[in-house]
């Protein structure tokens, strides 16, 4: 199994899509010896789904195709070499992959096949059990639906723990909190911008652009901000680094 989940897709001043974490990418598609990749654009709302597909292309080097123009979207996951998934709305695209009955096929591609999936924002979202730490609003009138459940340990992407002065609505920390509250056997990761989780293999690491850490939220212990995977042991079953 090999997965990035990135919080985000761009950092701020940043032209190139993905370009934080390019060099990990361009690294794990020359290993592999990647040609083309699969897009999944189903988060996306108000953007175009080819001009997303061809600015990837740029970024990573190889031809990228958007699922939507597949006759089959499940067969052309059981034919990717990589899955890139993008970010948007998390409940459109979870629900979308449900409809297009995607939940299966990238399940096997990814964990019988070891096709690597790349997911950012939305698409990170949907790789953990559920998407109920996603940030956005249900644009749909839709359930809480399963997610991918590729990483075992749910992920609250683009973390800011900036309290405005005069807000008086929750702090993310405290939403994060609420929620472990409510679950208090299962744990979030908090994924500042501009950082990413990798899985290849057994192993698990942690990559920041910014230099910051993030920060595991559960239930009854104090919340504290870590560089490495370490902390993330007893959550996992991967050999954290």
């Amino acid at each position: 199994m090999e997965l990035f989940l990135l919080s985000n897709g761009k950092l701020s001043g940043e032209s190139e899509l993905l370009g934080y974490a390019k060099s990990h990418l361009l690294a794990m598609i020359a290993r592999r010896g990647i040609t083309s990749a699969v897009f999944i654009p189903y988060a996306m709302i108000r953007s175009d789904y080819d001009q997303r597909a061809q600015d990837l292309a740029q970024t990573l080097g190889i031809k990228v195709t958007s699922i939507h123009h597949a006759e089959s979207p499940a067969a052309a996951i059981e034919q990717a070499e990589c899955i890139l998934v993008s970010g948007g709305n998390t409940w459109m695209l979870n629900q979308m992959l449900h409809e297009k009955g995607l939940i299966v096929p990238i399940q096997r591609a990814v964990g019988e096949r070891s096709i690597p999936y790349v997911g950012w924002s939305a698409g990170c979202n949907v790789a953990t059990p559920s998407i109920r730490t996603t940030n956005d609003m249900p644009v749909r009138n839709s359930v809480v639906l399963p997610a991918l459940g590729l990483f075992p340990v749910q992920i609250n992407p683009h973390y800011i723990d900036a309290h405005i002065s005069g807000h008086m609505g929750e702090t993310r920390d405290e939403r994060l909190a609420e929620f472990c509250a409510v679950n208090p056997s299962e744990s979030v990761v908090a994924l500042r911008e501009g950082s990413l989780l990798h899985v290849e293999g057994n192993d698990l690491r942690y990559f920041s652009a910014r230099d910051q850490g993030f920060k595991v939220f559960r239930h009854g212990v104090e919340t504290q901000e870590y560089q490495d995977t370490q902390a993330l042991s007893p959550l996992v079953p991967f050999t954290c680094h």
